[in-house]
């Protein structure tokens, strides 16, 4: 499963994209082998945890994008992004990001993506102002956005 912005291609977390993902170099991180022992038992969770990011001028996985599960009972997901320091500050995450909301939107069951991030963090933050999401708590240094289904 892929999606493919103006400047990147995003693949669905899988063995082979993360067999991929490894040679490149890329650092893969705990998060996304446990994404694949739950996707190992159940196959309908593909999409719904991690993306590699690839930017399709180099060819170099940049990062990391997706969701922390399926919608709950409520429609709700929770998205979450890793961009390398290198892919940093230059609007791939913003792209990235967009393209997963769009794709999860697409499915009836999402109602709300929801997001987190640590309030000193201003690239975060950037990003997800830029992606209209809006600021729906702050806890213990966390600041907790929401977007509504339009």
């Amino acid at each position: 499963m892929q999606i493919e912005t103006e400047r990147l291609l995003l693949a669905a977390c899988t063995e082979e994209s993360t067999a991929e993902a490894s040679v490149t170099g890329y650092d893969v991180r705990p998060h996304i082998y446990e994404h694949l022992s739950a996707l190992r038992k159940d196959p309908s969770l593909l999409g719904w945890g991690a993306w590699f990011v690839t930017c399709k001028k180099t060819g170099e996985v940049i990062g990391d994008i997706g969701f922390k599960g399926r919608p709950d009972a409520k429609g709700i997901v929770e998205a979450g992004y890793g961009m390398s320091p290198a892919a940093q500050g230059k609007g791939f995450a913003t792209e990235a990001v967009h393209a997963v909301i769009q794709w999860a939107f697409s499915s009836p069951a999402v109602k709300q993506i929801i997001a987190e991030c640590h309030a000193e963090n201003l690239a975060s933050i950037r990003v997800l102002e830029k992606l209209h999401m809006e600021l729906a708590a702050s806890k213990n240094g966390m600041l907790k956005w929401q977007l509504q289904r339009k």
